[in-house]
This record gives structure tokens, sequence and C-alpha cells, in this order.
């Protein structure tokens, strides 16, 4: 069979790339176009990626505003696309800005439409229940939570896990002891903290200065940010000029794999901290007009994941226009070795890690997905 698969963002990438493994294990004979990554490309093949991320990753409202004309442009051409592969099938993973418009032209196309990793409607956006109920055939969920969720709205949702678990799992064989770690990269001996300050350039310019302003309070320790690749090391620099904080590319969960514990904005970044198994604080630097909205248009009442899914606070969040550096100080001390809410977080991540499910979560969905097709 053909899949048209659309990824838009980082960790988009990551599970189109073990879910790509696992549709062609399921499905020997697949025949793949995608947009995504280089972990899609490795997966897929180089030749089958139609259009990178770093062309396509526009965040928040003003930046989609201001490159409206790119968007409409990609969404023209991603349209045509799919239309010249004739696919069987088009896998839709996250990134609902751009994929509930395909949604609903796949749909219209007579194509089959599966959304794989739903769009957070239980956050922001609700209205968005009505679009999947229209135009997605099958919605593949990664969150327990999320299964009475959409079952309230009348859709029969297949959760098989978690495929944070197959990423993290798969690469920790290949993590160094951290002296090692250390020597390569030219830290020196003091324990480390890692910095996880965003995906997207807008994340490092309002979440890394606040990270930066913390590191000053705890000169015993070594405070490294966890880069990546395809944001420009000056951006970084910009920001950490003046100050003891060191940076690393493209080696994330070798960097929380040694850190004592970490700073992370939210989103994917603090399920998969919990799940290596860094104690965190959650810091996101938002815009003062948001912080007034937060109430009417956030439905839930946490940003990290961790704290969705184990449905209460575990790791503390401070998401504010304000950043209040004595209470970021305390909060740090207390999940650092010997603070009082250390030991606590780390039990809250092992009921997390059970709520999430085995090894193998890629695999099973991308069977469930060529099942479901060959039936239809």
């Amino acid at each position: 069979m053909k899949y048209y698969i659309i990824a838009g963002e980082p960790s988009g990438d990551l599970h189109g790339s073990n879910l790509i493994r696992g549709l062609l294990a399921a499905d020997p004979d697949a025949r793949l176009r995608f947009w995504g990554g280089d972990k899609m490309a490795e997966a897929g093949g180089r030749g089958n990626l139609v259009k990178h991320y770093r062309e396509t990753s526009f965040f928040g409202f003003i930046q989609v505003v201001r490159h409206l004309p790119t968007v409409l442009r990609q969404i023209g051409e991603c349209k045509r696309d799919i239309e010249a592969f004739a696919p069987d099938a088009v896998i839709l993973i996250d990134y609902p800005g751009f994929n509930m418009r395909i949604a609903r032209f796949a749909h219209q196309k007579g194509y089959k439409v599966l959304y794989y990793i739903s769009p957070k409607v239980w956050a922001w956006k609700e209205r968005r229940v009505e679009a999947i109920k229209r135009y997605v055939d099958r919605l593949y969920i990664i969150f327990p939570f999320e299964r009475e969720y959409f079952r309230g709205k009348g859709i029969e949702a297949v959760f098989e896990g978690n495929p944070l678990v197959d990423a993290i799992e798969s690469r920790r064989g290949e993590w160094l002891p951290r002296e090692e770690f250390a020597r390569r990269n030219g830290l020196d001996d003091r324990p480390i903290v890692a910095l996880l300050a965003g995906s997207r350039r807008s994340e490092i310019r309002d979440n890394l200065p606040d990270m930066v302003a913390l590191s000053r309070e705890f000169p015993a320790y070594q405070f490294v940010v966890a880069g990546v690749d395809w944001i420009e090391r000056s951006l970084y620099e910009r920001y950490l000029s003046g100050s003891d904080v060191r940076i690393v590319f493209d080696q994330t969960y070798q960097t929380l794999a040694v850190a004592e514990a970490a700073l992370v904005t939210s989103g994917t970044a603090t399920l998969e901290t919990a799940l290596i198994g860094t104690p965190q604080i959650v810091l996101f630097h938002i815009m003062w007009i948001y912080e007034k909205l937060r109430p009417i248009f956030l439905k839930v009442p946490f940003v990290s994941l961790v704290n969705l899914n184990l449905e209460r606070e575990s790791v503390r969040e401070m998401v504010c226009s304000h950043f209040d550096i004595a209470e970021a100080r305390e909060e740090l001390a207390a999940i650092l070795c010997g603070g009082g809410e250390r030991r606590r977080m780390l039990e809250d991540y092992s009921e997390l890690r059970v709520r999430m499910g085995d090894e193998g979560a890629s695999g099973r969905f991308a069977r469930r997905m060529v099942e479901y097709l060959k039936n239809r």
C-alpha cells in the first residue's frame, strides 16, 4: 500500500520515523512519501522526503500570520503532491494548524485519513473535535487520559501506548557515563542541570534568558543547554554571553541522562525528561496577555504532559510573564540531590511509566493501521 505521511515538527519527525519502521515491518511492500525531517528520511528513504520541517515550522498566531503566504503556498503544494502520489492513506502526525486542513482535503478527495497523535483539543481549540469526527477515519492517541475524553465526544480512538518509550529505550544503550560525556563536551566535574529551552527560535528567545539567570544562583552546578542542531549556535550564544552556561548539540537524551535535574519548557520534552528519570521544573515564559487569557482559552489545569497524565501536579509549573527567580531557586533546590521533593517526584515518574505502556508502541500502532486499511 501507499502511505503519505505529514509531520511538521521535530517531535513529529521522531514519532514519524518509528512509525515508518513499523509500517515497513507490517507491510513490506509499503511505498512512502512524507513531509518530516532527517529521522523520517533515515527510516523511509531520503528520496521520499518532500519537505523538511525546517521550512514548515511556524509557532504561534503571530508567526503564522507573518508567514501566511508561505503557509498557504505549502498547503497548496502538499495537496497537489498528495493527488499526484494517490496514496491508500494519508497519515497525519500532530501539527494541527496544517494537518487539519489537509485532513479535510484528503477526506473530500476520497483518501483514508489516519490521524496519529491527536491535536490537543482537550487543552484548546476544542472546536476541532467536530472536524476530526467529520474528516478523520481513524484517530490514534498516545496519552491514556485521551481515551475517555474522545469517547465522551463520540470518537473511539486507538491507544497502544506512548512511542516516546520506544524512542528513549532505543537510545539508552548509547549513553555515555557522566565523566566521558563531560570530557567529550568540554564540561567540568560539577553536577549537571540540563536546560531544555525549546525547539523553536521564539521559545529560546523567551525561555533561555530566565534559565541563564537562574544558573547564577547555583555556582556549584554546571548548567548545560541541550541545543537543537537546526537552530544556529549564534542564537543560543546571544543569551549565554557572559554566563557560565555551556551548550551541547543533538544530545538531548544523553544530556538529560547525566543531569541531576532539568529546567524544561512545556511540551513533549517534559514527558521525555520524566521517562528518562530526571527531576524537573517546567519554566515557560509567556506574554502578559496570554497569562491573562489563559483561564479562558486553556481547558486543562496543567501544561505539562507529566501532570496531565498523572492527573495531579507532580512537577512544578512556572508558566508566567514575570519570572520570580527566588521562587525558581527554591523549586530547583527541592529537586536536586538532598532536596525535599526529589524522592517523591521520582516515585511519581515510576507510576507515569506504567501508565505510558510497554515498549513497542510504534510497531503496534503501525500494525493497527495496516490491519484497518486492509479490512476496509
